[in-house]
């Protein structure tokens, strides 16, 4: 049976630490949490580091806290403050089980800055490589507040959220995209290596060759010669692009151009509906005012096209003229979006409806990428089908011709 290593906060506000034999994770907890105790983590004894970690180097000290691991970060600090634990206890157990010496250190810079007489957000906001605006603006507020547990219990949440739609967005992307790969990479086998094989044969023949034949001898020999200048290019390409799309006048025209697109585009409105929702939902709930709180929200959309337009609403809202109104002017975000801000408006329930918006265009966006994926696959398949066919059947075909020839 597995060991599972377990810290937990005991009845007494202590933090305490164990191993338990037992036959899964949750049993752990599920046992802890009868004996009542506030568990913190429940890990397997053996668990080896991961490839992550055994590869960290020096290099990767400028960047900041990953999404899983500021999650995890924010769900503990939140469950040891709600069970009644001091903010320098707290992060002083949280700092000594981070998971890496980046997440400790930066970890450990925080709490040095607390115990130094700063605010949390404060000390937050001098790493602004792993805390973003929306974590530093829903932690001063429930600082300003008194209700910083809660707060950070919400912002787990979203967190949580938000990772768990990424990861399902990218798990429903890794199949189509193997197979494209798959198919291309079998298609340059055939041209490149099969084709060539019968080449010297059809030249001895001296015979006429199908069109078919002769066409895929000619695109066999240019893909021959052009893969490694194709490669090259293609690294260039994405060096250039890459430049590009950092200058924000070319990065705003790409992202419009994203929204435009038939099918994809409007997954990425679905999601950027989301996204706005749940986080301006959050930071209204948490006290923040509507103003400051768009002027976060539009941070975390990731599209300068969305970011203009809600910064845009932000401005005549400040003039009085609402939010559902001048979004929809900037015709981005979803139909459905702006009605249920606007009942939200009118209803003073803003909050409520923008966290009950995010709920919809979440489930909207997992919905359209599993059709989506469900309509690639097939697509993606035939299309590799036909394309091999057409290959071998040419080849046979010249084949055939050069048996005709010989009888």
């Amino acid at each position: 049976m597995p060991s599972f290593r377990w810290s937990a906060v005991n009845g007494g506000g202590e933090v305490v630490h164990g191993v338990m034999e037992a036959p899964d994770r949750a049993f752990v907890i599920e046992r802890l949490q009868r004996q009542g105790q506030t568990v913190l983590r429940a890990d397997p004894a053996d668990r080896r580091r991961g490839l992550g970690e055994l590869l960290q180097l020096e290099i990767g000290a400028a960047r900041g806290l990953d999404k899983n691991g500021l999650a995890e970060v924010t769900r503990e600090l939140a469950t040891m403050l709600a069970a009644g634990q001091d903010l320098d206890r707290a992060l002083r157990f949280i700092v000594e089980n981070a998971r890496g010496a980046r997440a400790r250190a930066i970890l450990g810079r925080v709490r040095d800055k607390v115990r130094s007489g700063s605010s949390l957000a404060a000390a937050l906001a001098s790493e602004p490589r792993s805390f973003s605006r929306l974590y530093i603006g829903m932690v001063r507020a429930g600082e300003a507040g008194g209700t910083l547990p809660a707060t950070l219990d919400r912002l787990a949440a979203l967190l949580e959220r938000e990772r768990t739609l990424s990861a399902n967005l990218r798990a429903a992307m890794i199949y189509p995209a193997l197979l494209v790969v798959a198919a291309i990479a079998s298609i340059i086998l055939l041209l490149d290596y099969v084709l060539p094989q019968f080449v010297p044969i059809f030249e001895q023949s001296g015979a006429q060759l199908p069109t078919a034949t002769r066409v895929l001898m000619v695109v066999g020999a240019v893909v021959g010669a052009a893969t490694p200048w194709l490669a090259a290019a293609s690294v260039v390409a994405v060096v250039i692009i890459r430049h590009l799309l950092s200058i924000p006048a070319y990065r705003i025209r790409f992202d419009r151009m994203l929204l435009r697109v038939p099918i994809a585009g409007r997954l990425i409105r679905e999601t950027l509906a989301a996204r706005l929702t749940r986080t301006l939902g959050n930071l209204l709930e948490n006290g923040v005012a509507l103003i400051p709180a768009l002027g976060i929200a539009k941070d975390a959309l990731g599209n300068l096209a969305a970011a203009e337009a809600v910064d845009a609403a932000a401005a005549k809202a400040k003039g009085g003229a609402g939010l559902s109104r001048p979004l929809a002017a900037a015709a981005i975000f979803p139909a459905r979006t702006i009605q249920l801000l606007q009942l939200g408006e009118e209803a003073a329930q803003l909050a409520a409806m923008s966290l009950r918006a995010a709920d919809i265009h979440e489930e909207q966006a997992r919905l359209m990428m599993q059709r989506l994926v469900a309509l690639a696959v097939p697509m993606i398949t035939i299309g590799m089908g036909l394309m091999v066919a057409g290959i071998i059947s040419a080849l046979l075909t010249a084949m055939l011709s050069l048996n005709d020839l010989a009888s």
